[in-house]
């Protein structure tokens, strides 16, 4: 009978270690597949209520606010952001929602009494205006292009600045300014 350890060599071959993977192997894609198929009807995107942001906004800003109301389904809100909860009387108030679009794209509003605020400076600086305006929700909106090469539709009154930009289609784009209204609350 050959010795203990020249027994267990013996058994150290390809094929034993190949008989030892082959169960992980498996063990391990059954794993993956049933993660895979547990994620394959879960939508990715989250979408937010945009309204306490902009009711916040409204209440803080010396300036009546505006924002998108009553957009078509397929709109989803996917952010929404304000300085107003640091803002006290008198501060410039600045307001941000993000939406997919019924394309999959990024459609963006931004409403702000600061022509300096980073929201509206990020997308205005560089921007080049094209001639004319077009009629959105009965309000007049300049057309221009970012540049990152985006659309942009923007008006500014009594010193507040609206703006909606994006990778979004410009009949998306459009959709979102013309449903830009005043917040009542």
């Amino acid at each position: 009978m050959p010795p203990p350890a020249i027994e267990r060599t013996n058994r150290m071959s390809a094929a034993n270690m190949l008989r030892s993977l082959v169960p992980l192997v498996l063990i391990c894609l059954a794993l993956v597949g049933w993660m895979t198929f547990r994620q394959s009807g879960v939508d990715p995107v989250r979408e937010v209520d945009p309204a306490s942001t902009v009711q916040l906004a409204a209440a803080r800003a010396g300036y009546p606010v505006v924002a998108p109301a009553d957009l078509p389904d397929g709109y989803r809100p996917t952010s929404a952001r304000t300085d107003a909860g640091e803002a006290e009387a008198g501060d410039p108030v600045t307001l941000e929602i993000g939406y997919l679009t019924p394309s999959a794209e990024y459609a963006g509003f931004v409403v702000s009494d600061d022509a300096r605020a980073d929201a509206v400076d990020a997308v205005l600086a560089g921007a080049q205006q094209q001639e004319g305006t077009v009629d959105l929700g009965g309000q007049a909106w300049t057309r221009g292009t970012t540049e990152r090469g985006e659309t942009v539709l923007s008006r500014t009154a009594d010193g507040v600045t609206v703006l909606v930009t994006g990778s979004a289609s410009d009949a998306e784009l459009e959709t979102v300014a013309g449903s830009v209204r005043p917040y009542s609350g």
